[in-house]
């Protein structure tokens, strides 16, 4: 049985596996293809890098929004850590149901009714405060922290409530404040789970199409925004070149991380 059992756990492996990258692969072969075509292979070449990085829209959005992603995945990472800290260690309290929905919402809200929702917000504020003056790189990063947040603060949650709190009160014993406590103990426990909270704030900020969609201005295109116009007129090889350059720098960032981590469990301690 368990001969049988082994080569069909492999063949459903190698399937899900090759549903999966075949067409990642296929993606990074054909940006170097020479044909101006995503369906026929004429022969190899670069010219489609050439053209991407003298594609300055493109490249303009590339950076627009990988600012606003690190500067979203700083914010979420800070207010959500606050947010899930809470959750985890201050138990329930007056109005705990009512602050844990407001907090878990953009959680379960389809993306397109919290970017409408953010749209009135600022129209409201721009009617009455002339502030702000348009949609732009403020709005898109208020909405993706919005969303980022709540993400971020289950994470925490869930590593604060696994933590040992007897070095913390060991802390309070001997004199720490709280505050101290959660800078200098709470915080160093939990970094994996803050790095983490990072990555994902940070992954889904670059990846947003919809808030982007309703929050952006005339001259803030994200690249999400900029690169979904392009596929509605039909696939173009930049996009494959820029996909690319994406796979390659996750993946270099991934294994590096991983060897990290595997050097520092190796170390003797």
């Amino acid at each position: 049985m368990n001969g049988p059992n082994k080569t069909l756990r492999g063949i459903v492996l190698g399937l899900g596996y090759f549903f999966l990258y075949v067409p990642i692969i296929s993606l990074m072969v054909f940006s170097f293809n020479e044909s101006p075509t995503v369906t026929s292979w004429t022969g190899l070449s670069f010219r489609w890098y050439h053209s991407l990085f003298n594609d300055d829209a493109l490249l303009r959005a590339a950076w627009l929004s990988f600012r606003i992603a690190v500067m979203t995945a700083t914010a979420a990472v800070i207010i959500g850590t606050w947010a899930g800290y809470v959750l985890g260690r201050m138990g329930r309290f007056r109005g705990f149901s009512l602050y844990v929905g407001m907090l878990s919402a953009p959680l379960v809200i389809p993306e397109v009714v919290l970017g409408i929702s953010l749209l009135l917000m600022f129209v409201e504020l721009r009617g009455s405060l002339g502030w702000p003056a348009e949609n732009g790189v403020f709005t898109i990063w208020v909405g993706h922290v919005t969303l980022c947040m709540a993400f971020v603060a289950v994470i925490i949650q869930t590593r604060i409530r696994d933590l040992d709190r007897s070095l913390e009160e060991a802390a309070l014993d001997l004199g720490a404040t709280p505050i101290t406590v959660f800078f200098k103990i709470t915080l160093p426990l939990i970094a994996p789970a803050l790095a983490s909270a990072w990555l994902l704030a940070f992954t889904l900020s670059l990846d947003d199409v919809v808030l982007a969609s309703f929050l952006s201005g005339p001259s803030s295109s994200t690249l999400p925004m900029e690169v979904f116009s392009r596929v509605r007129l039909g696939l173009k090889p930049e996009i494959n070149a820029l996909a690319t350059l994406f796979i390659l720098a996750v993946g270099t960032c991934v294994i590096l991380a991983n060897r990290l981590q595997a050097r520092k469990e190796s170390e003797p301690k």
